[in-house]
């Protein structure tokens, strides 16, 4: 089986690598802008770029106004943005939101879709609560009936994008329990919508998320995506599609940080030579790039599983989430030691690099939950 990358799909990497190269020192500097009192959390400018570079765009199908949405188009776009560090918020604003939308939408709708591509709205999804953890079903956020309107109550954690974002894509159950599958609705609501109360913070690793209050929420129906209780199908394979970017992500992150480790060997002198000479930073070097070349497979397999059937999309996306969780800790930790002190400055990318790799290992589930979910699906 052939594996490399199309002829458009090359293209595409080659120009993004290209742009964000040449856009490197500004990419470093918005990963502090979450810290520096900006409610984006990422450098706008470079945004409004990458809109025009159709990178937005290759996310999506045609039929979407995009020209890819494929499983290999969302990995070479997110391989490129976690070699480069960037926290553009393209998995919350294009996969998430936007994903949805064009999922769930109707014709008034789903116009939204062709202003995220274009870049001039960005969207969150609000669905992750204090209590919920990495149980997608998991919703206490109530949606009411009160005459012609719907009243949503409740609260959300940790919504990445929530305070740049336009629009808020909120889940809120209609009927059925808290942990029940069926009942759950999605809905566009307005940043400004009165009752909506955001409380923002920096992230570790870059960008911004927000603690979400809904206190008597009202909209009218129209702002229901879909039908009434039915979004769960809709949300399962968005996170799912979010897996596997954030796993490409990850794995380009791994290769910046083996990069730059192997560089520093080549290149610190001790007893009159590179200490990459020594056999055993030599050995733990090898055991990086071994597996690293792991992770690269494990994301091939997950890309080319994402429009397999969802017992086996779930069974092999998970399989490369835990050994992704697994490598990338390994690569993020061995990096930083090879390094020694310097990897722990501010100013060096590794210790950012590092971040990534770490903290992407918590979204969506952690190492040890994508293993229950493999063994899982694996007995069904």
């Amino acid at each position: 089986m052939n594996f490399d990358l199309t002829e458009e799909r090359q293209m595409l990497q080659d120009s993004l690598r290209r742009f964000l190269r040449d856009n490197q020192a500004a990419l470093q500097a918005s990963t502090r802008l979450g810290d520096g009192g900006s409610l984006l959390g990422f450098d706008a400018e470079i945004w409004s770029k990458l809109a025009e570079l159709g990178v937005i765009g290759a996310l999506f199908s045609e039929e979407d106004g995009g020209f890819g949405g494929a499983g290999f188009d969302l990995t070479t776009v997110f391989e490129e943005l976690g070699r480069a560090g960037a926290v553009e918020p393209l998995l919350d604003s294009a996969i998430l939101g936007g994903g949805l939308i064009a999922a769930l939408g109707d014709a008034a709708q789903k116009p939204l879709v062709e202003e995220v591509i274009a870049g001039s709205l960005h969207l969150a999804l609000a669905h992750g609560e204090p209590n919920s953890r990495y149980d997608l079903a998991q919703v206490e956020t109530r949606a009411t009936q009160a005459g012609d309107d719907i009243i949503l109550r409740g609260r959300k954690a940790v919504v990445i994008n929530a305070e740049a974002a336009d629009y808020l894509l909120v889940s809120a159950r209609e009927s059925g329990g808290p942990s029940e599958e069926d009942g759950i609705s999605l809905f566009l609501v307005p940043r400004q919508t009165e009752g909506v109360s955001l409380r923002g913070y920096p992230l570790l690793a870059g960008g911004r998320a927000a603690e979400l209050d809904l206190e008597d929420v009202s909209l009218p129906q129209s702002a229901r995506l879909g039908a009434a209780g039915a979004a769960y199908p809709a949300l399962k394979r968005a996170i799912s599609r979010a897996e596997v970017a954030i796993a490409a992500e990850t794995l380009g992150a791994m290769e910046t940080a083996t990069s730059l480790t192997r560089d520093y060997l080549l290149t610190r002198q001790q007893f009159g030579r590179p200490i990459g000479s020594f056999q055993a930073l030599q050995h733990r070097m090898a055991t990086l790039l071994i597996e690293l070349e792991q992770a690269r497979s494990a994301v091939i397999n997950a890309a080319g599983h994402l429009d397999a059937d969802p017992d086996e999309q779930a069974l092999q996306i998970a399989a490369a989430r835990n050994l992704i969780g697994r490598a990338g800790r390994l690569v993020a930790e061995e990096s930083i030691q090879l390094h020694g002190g310097i990897a722990m400055t501010e100013e060096y990318e590794l210790g950012h690099i590092a971040k990534r790799i770490v903290m992407a290992d918590h979204r969506f589930g952690d190492t040890d939950t994508q293993l229950e979910r493999f063994i899982d699906h694996s007995a069904a």
